[in-house]
């Protein structure tokens, strides 16, 4: 079962990551970043696409894990990592970005909601492999 699932966040990790390529466009980035320095700008779009990357690598993972390499050590540590990543991201759902920028508009209000329940799915996958053959 547990197989499925990180098959299930494969193909979304590698989904999310390729949404990062609309961000420029749908941010409107070339008039937005265009009064920032050029190194703050280019920060913003060379972390922007590390940050896809490593998302598209975390869904790669997901994909080609056998369930030998699930079970191990090594997976259960990997695990652990992955929890700790979206765990962080989850609270910074909450505590970092202000409800201004969602509240009362009914696109982002969706997208708030849809992208908590995604990373509370994304925390229980991996705390519960990690979890898996605790002694």
């Amino acid at each position: 079962m547990m197989e499925l699932h990180l098959k299930i966040i494969g193909w979304l990790l590698v989904v999310l990551a390729l949404i990062h390529v609309s961000f420029p466009r749908y941010f409107n980035w070339k008039k937005e970043l265009a009064e920032l320095e050029l190194v703050n700008r280019q920060m913003m779009q060379v972390h922007t696409f590390f940050i896809a990357l490593v998302v598209f690598l975390m869904g790669l993972l997901c994909l080609v894990i056998s369930p030998e390499e699930i079970g191990s050590s090594l997976g259960r540590k990997v695990a652990l990592g992955l929890f700790v990543f979206w765990f962080l991201r989850l609270c910074i759902q909450f505590f970092w970005y202000s409800p201004k920028l969602w509240r009362g508009r009914l696109f982002e209000t969706v997208a708030h909601i849809v992208f908590t329940m995604l990373w509370i799915y994304l925390c229980a996958v991996f705390f519960f492999l990690w979890q898996a053959g605790a002694d």
